[in-house]
């Protein structure tokens, strides 16, 4: 519409940032607005269209980023005190979604480092869901999701080092996707790039399956100052999938992935997007996803690794007795895990997470795609995670609603989280599409499949 001169840049950057200021005050997605910063690129970007210039897919279109990413000039907070870090450069995310003509709008909201699955922090406050504010919009990419539930943009950017982009977009009722291990880089850093499972990956949020795939046109493929579990092939057009048949696909649903306690109402509505694939000819089977791991051995193996690793990212945060006193409860007990964990723990992880990859690999050779809910509840009011979750108690709060999405992080498979209805409280449910190693292709051909069959973008918050 853009490049057709139907949309202006400056008029739809003046419509996002009235929007933002009508409703952000009271949904919390944002922690730094760029205006006048926003404003300039619009007016470029009008004017390279008057001239006729080639436009990149995203001219014109407004994105914010999660501030865990640094955009050159701007604040940098991580949601961490002190907030006064500026940017002395572009990670590669935003350097690219610039090259593609987007319009960087603001950062959105994040738990401190992104150590949570909300979104909560002592500098800014809560993120609140759209769909009701008393309620979480997930995390840590929260803010992002708030900003496209909200109506705020049409796209975002997150993260997602154990569910990050999957859990806000299963809590908010919009999509999202976290691609192949590698297949999205960040450059070279002492705090992503250093560990062989680097767990941790950029990804788009969106309402729209197609939205996302072009996001992922932009946000693919190698770089020479990328991290080095960066995939080298140079990635497919992911917007040529859309329309790939499902036909005949072998699809697994497992419900509870190996015994989490699940709310009734989720499973209800993932069963009923299973029913889906087998109305258009999939072949649909239930069982465990893997049979040999509980998923509280899963989880206990994840935390371990994720709280090592975050450790080892940040000990100085935690060490400095002045820095820890700032830190929020939440952050310092993973850096405190991560402390008191061993070098034989650390290699004990990675043998886990190997045997766990391994299971995982030899899966895909015989199924197409694993479906599963992204979270086990719908969101829950801010700061109060379920205790119980169907009946049984939940000893790590925390995490007792993501039982899903951090199994794909530690094995690097390609994951959406889709929406497919809604509770009895009317708060958005996600499922899970899970694929192959570097077949993004069949998770979104299937999210788009679902998509038409049953679209979500007609029922909005508000």
């Amino acid at each position: 519409m853009i490049g057709a001169k139907e949309l202006s840049p400056v008029e739809l950057t003046e419509a996002t940032l009235r929007r933002i200021e009508a409703i952000d005050g009271d949904l919390g997605g944002y922690i730094t607005v760029m205006g006048d910063e926003a404003m300039e690129a619009a007016r470029e970007a009008e004017a390279a269209v008057a001239r006729g210039d080639d436009l990149g897919p995203l001219h014109g279109i407004p994105v914010p980023i999660k501030d865990l990413e640094g955009v050159k000039g701007v604040r940098l907070t991580h949601g961490c005190i002190p907030d006064d870090e500026i940017a002395d450069s572009d990670a590669l995310c935003v350097q690219r979604l610039r090259e593609a003509g987007a319009i960087l709008i603001g950062k959105t909201n994040t738990p401190e480092y992104g150590h949570a699955g909300t979104t909560e922090n002592r500098v800014f406050g809560p993120a609140r869901n759209p769909w009701n504010p008393e309620r979480t919009p997930g995390g840590s990419s929260g803010g992002a999701a708030v900003s496209v539930a909200g109506g705020m943009t049409s796209i975002a950017q997150g993260s997602d080092g154990g569910g990050s982009v999957r859990i806000p977009c299963g809590f908010s009722g919009i999509y999202g996707i976290k691609a192949t291990q590698g297949r999205i880089p960040r450059r070279w850093s002492s705090e992503h790039s250093w560990h062989p499972v680097n767990n941790s990956s950029v990804g788009p949020m969106t309402w729209t399956v197609r939205d996302a795939a072009m996001m992922m046109n932009v946000l693919a493929g190698p770089s020479a100052d990328a991290e080095s579990t960066t995939l080298p092939d140079t990635p497919p057009d992911f917007t040529e999938s859309l329309d790939q048949s499902v036909k005949d696909l072998h699809i697994v649903l497992s419900v509870d992935q190996g015994g989490a306690p699940t709310d009734p109402e989720v499973i209800t509505a993932v069963r009923a997007a299973a029913s889906v694939f087998e109305e258009v000819g999939a072949r649909v089977e239930e069982r465990d996803f893997c049979p040999d791991y509980s998923n509280r051995a899963l989880m206990d193996r994840f935390f371990d690794f994720f709280c090592i690793k975050g450790y080892a990212a940040h000990s100085e945060l935690l060490d400095n007795p002045e820095n820890a006193a700032q830190l929020t409860d939440y952050f310092r007990e993973d850096l405190e895990h991560g402390r008191s964990k061993t070098a034989a723990d650390y290699v004990a992880t990675l043998n886990a997470i190997g045997r766990y990859r391994a299971y995982a690999e030899s899966f895909f050779t015989e199924v197409d795609l694993l479906l599963c809910p992204t979270t086990a509840v719908p969101a829950f009011p801010i700061e109060q995670p379920p205790a119980t979750i169907a009946g049984q108690t939940i000893d790590r709060v925390r995490w007792g609603f993501i039982p899903f999405t951090p199994a794909f992080n530690l094995t690097g498979n390609p994951a959406a989280s889709v929406p497919v209805g809604f509770s009895s409280d009317g708060l958005p449910i996600g499922c899970q599409i899970v694929g192959r190693h570097r077949e993004e292709r069949a998770v979104l051909a299937a999210s788009a499949a679902l998509e038409e069959a049953r679209p979500w973008v007609i029922e909005k918050p508000g």
